[in-house]
């Protein structure tokens, strides 16, 4: 049973999922999904065939249920969602696809189809969603490497200058956290973050991978656990 996501970035990936057109005489429910906001912005229907021409094009396409066709969102209004990742739900029957909307994505002209802004969910208590955001943007910087950009010539200048970033801004979070405001100690924290984020993406991993790491050493027996690896190196054979 295959039940995942598929994440689509510089390269289109090209599986097939298993997913259980039968239950609903060949459809199912596709949840749509803002990838950076996170907001629910409308719900359609797939058949096998409007999910290829999805995974194949990278624009999200629907069946119609009341013209029997299939339908590409944004195809008259120009207001088309670009594929970023597809999930299969735990019975395989139901599709959260999230995307890149151009525009807004209800016929009516709304944000979404229920009329909601579609304004990301951390600024309603979840700022630390940002962090995630935050390097999903870096990650599409990397891709893309637009000119003009602090985060392309961070990439450009390769690993050891942006690890050296990381340790300029680490030394003045120091600083302000000894000598210095509020204000300015956030201010410099901030740009920390935001280079070891780079520094994280340079390198192929995420912000999620660390914060794995500290959940792993929360559990209370994990230290008890290094220390018997430690021990048992260093024992003489």
């Amino acid at each position: 049973m295959l039940n995942f996501a598929l994440r689509f970035c510089n390269q289109r990936i090209y599986l097939i999922m298993t997913i259980d057109f039968d239950k609903m005489d060949g459809l199912v429910p596709a949840i749509i999904q803002d990838a950076d906001t996170r907001q629910v912005l409308m719900l359609g229907f797939m058949n096998r065939e409007a999910y290829d021409k999805t995974i194949s094009t990278g624009k999200v396409t629907f069946w119609s249920r009341s013209r029997q066709t299939l339908w590409t969102k944004g195809e008259t209004s120009g207001h088309f969602l670009d594929l970023v990742s597809i999930a299969n739900d735990c019975d395989n029957d139901t599709l959260l696809v999230k995307v890149h909307p151009h525009g807004p994505t209800c016929h009516t002209g709304t944000d979404t189809c229920w009329g909601e802004e579609n304004t990301p969910i951390y600024q309603e208590g979840c700022p630390l969603q940002f962090i995630s955001d935050l390097q999903d943007f870096i990650e599409k910087r990397k891709a893309e490497m637009p000119e003009g950009s602090y985060t392309t010539r961070l990439f450009r200048d390769g690993i050891a200058k942006i690890s050296q970033k990381v340790g300029e801004e680490a030394l003045e979070t120091v600083i302000e956290a000894i000598n210095g405001p509020d204000d300015k100690l956030i201010y410099e924290a901030g740009d920390m973050i935001y280079h070891l984020l780079v520094m994280l993406t340079a390198r192929g991993l995420r912000i999620e991978d660390i914060a794995e790491e500290l959940r792993r050493r929360h559990d209370p027996e994990w230290d008890k656990k290094r220390r018997a690896e430690k021990a048992a190196k260093l024992a003489p054979n």
